[in-house]
């Protein structure tokens, strides 16, 4: 049976390094190219046609997300699986979304990586443990009841452009509530901003 070829693209050269001594002692496994950001992965991933893509999420220019999307744009048949550090739903849920069929933390003992290496040559899914029970909980907790109807109130009139001021007005409520309610709403949505907010709830559905 050939090993399975492996692209490993991430920004950093001592992580890369890392990756790639961690599965080379897989005689079952050949590296055949790395890449130090997205537009790199998706230009070698054409011309090597690995079995799998390992890709970091957070490079410069083109991320990770938009690398997966634009394999999948242009049928190469590659598996990608996501090798990252950050496990938050508005990292997770595009990741999947785009097409990536694993997703693991860098903190990955070596076996597990090789593992998952070879069930994505396999076609088959490989999720770090916290990243599968939050796809589980998303399953389980219906979009429109992730927010509490407060909290949707304050997203509607966030995405209508007022202020927190103007919120609190609105609401009969002080600028600090509205501030407590901001700060729920970012953590349920796994966002860090306001436009964020606005912009991921729009995409969630969760604003007309």
């Amino acid at each position: 049976m050939s090993p399975v070829r492996l692209l490993v693209a991430d920004d950093h050269p001592v992580v890369r390094d890392g990756i790639v001594g961690m599965v080379s002692s897989d005689p079952d496994i050949e590296v055949v190219g790395e890449a130090s950001d997205g537009a790199e992965a998706v230009g070698l991933a054409r011309a090597l046609i690995p079995d799998v893509v390992l890709m970091d999420l957070r490079m410069p220019g083109t991320d990770g997300v938009a690398a997966i999307r634009e394999l999948v744009r242009l049928g190469v048949p590659s598996r990608v699986v996501v090798l990252t550090t950050y496990d938050s739903d508005a990292d997770v849920l595009p990741a999947i979304e785009a097409g990536a069929t694993g997703y693991l933390l860098k903190d990955v003992p070596r076996d597990e990586l090789v593992r998952a290496v070879h069930a994505a040559a396999k076609g088959d899914i490989s999720l770090a443990p916290s990243v599968a029970s939050r796809l589980l909980d998303r399953i389980r907790t219906p979009e429109a009841s992730l927010l509490s109807p407060r909290e949707l109130q304050v997203l509607a009139l966030l995405a209508d452009g007022s202020t927190n001021r103007e919120a609190g007005a609105q609401l009969h409520v002080s600028e600090a509530t509205v501030k407590t309610h901001l700060l729920s709403i970012y953590t349920k949505l796994g966002v860090g901003d306001r436009a964020a907010a606005v912009a991921e709830g729009f995409r969630r559905g969760l604003l007309g």
